[in-house]
């Protein structure tokens, strides 16, 4: 039987994805930008098994039957509808990158996960169809699937909603890991709430298409101070959003506000440096390559630090048939 695998990063939202309209297809309330990592790789193995009586998934040499589990499973019967196969399969994943922290595992994991199943299951998918598979299992792994700077199309429909590339400025990322656990509330669960029960909602829909459009534009243009600006003026709208949920939610720890204020003191000095952070308590610092290391220097001691510049598109590395 067929065997593949494949490699995909993280990416980092610049415009955040916050909030769907179709949970089924995972469509998103608004569109989004990032930048896929050139860290953190997740590698996934996709082995099929004609004899195997369910799918096994195997994460970081550790089997799994639990809610992760469930999810690969799902997202392969929607590998095998397309393929027109009943053949289950195993998955052994490899992730670099703490999970559920706020760093984009699920990113890397669904976008890696659709390439080697599309190829163990015999489909030929070009990026469009891979970026709109890998969103079936997470949404924000539309847009790992695109190299270096991504936008995702909120679309209209399950074909329409995909991401592309999109022209971008020299840039670089310092990612401060203040925590590495798991956080206690997911993305999934805490999104659903927001949409629920904040009275905030429409108004976070309507702004942040508005910031995607004029971060688009940035981009395009090479302004890196607006989009910058862009950038953690929408990070601090959405943990706003998140906290004005019923009950609430926080995600960002003392620590991390305190980036965010030695990040805003940096700029105040003259350094162009722009903070975000997506679900979590974890802090990413947009900036200029030759800006690193004065953002490393005032860090230093908050927390675990990585630099980061634009990444590869998620790949197949190997496919064998058995």
């Amino acid at each position: 039987m067929s065997t593949a695998t494949a490699i995909a990063h993280p990416n980092i939202a610049l415009v955040k994805y916050w909030g769907k309209r179709d949970s089924g297809l995972n469509l998103p309330a608004t569109g989004s930008l990032s930048m896929t990592l050139d860290i953190f790789p997740t590698t996934t193995t996709v082995s099929l098994d004609a004899d195997a009586a369910g799918d096994v998934l195997v994460f970081n040499g550790e089997e799994r039957v639990d809610g992760p589990a469930e999810r690969v499973s799902r997202f392969l019967d929607i590998v095998r509808d397309l393929a027109g196969s009943t053949v289950f399969a195993r998955v052994d994943t490899v992730n670099t990158v703490p999970s559920a922290a706020g760093l984009a595992s699920s990113a890397s994991g669904f976008a890696a996960l659709a390439v080697a199943a599309s190829a163990a299951y015999g489909l030929d998918l070009d990026t469009r169809a891979l970026s709109r598979l890998a969103r079936r299992g997470s949404g924000s792994a539309s847009r790992s699937v695109i190299p270096g700077f991504a936008v995702w199309h909120a679309g209209d429909d399950d074909a329409t909603s995909f991401a592309e590339p999109v022209d971008a400025p020299d840039l670089a990322m310092v990612v401060a890991m203040v925590e590495k656990r798991e956080k206690p509330i997911s993305s999934r669960d805490a999104m659903r709430r927001t949409v629920l029960t904040s009275p905030f909602y429409p108004a976070w829909v309507s702004s942040t298409a508005e910031s995607l459009d004029a971060a688009v534009e940035a981009c395009r243009d090479g302004d890196v101070e607006r989009l910058g600006r862009i950038t953690e003026v929408n990070a601090l709208r959405m943990h706003a959003l998140i906290q004005s949920c019923d009950p609430p939610i926080r995600y960002l720890s003392p620590v991390s506000v305190e980036i965010f204020d030695r990040v805003a003191a940096l700029r105040e000095s003259g350094v162009e440096a722009w903070a975000t952070a997506d679900a979590g308590p974890n802090v990413v610092v947009l900036t200029r390559p030759d800006s690193v290391d004065a953002v490393t220097a005032a860090l230093d001691g908050l927390a675990e630090l990585a630099v980061a510049r634009p990444g590869p598109a998620a790949a197949l590395v190997t496919r064998a048939d058995g």
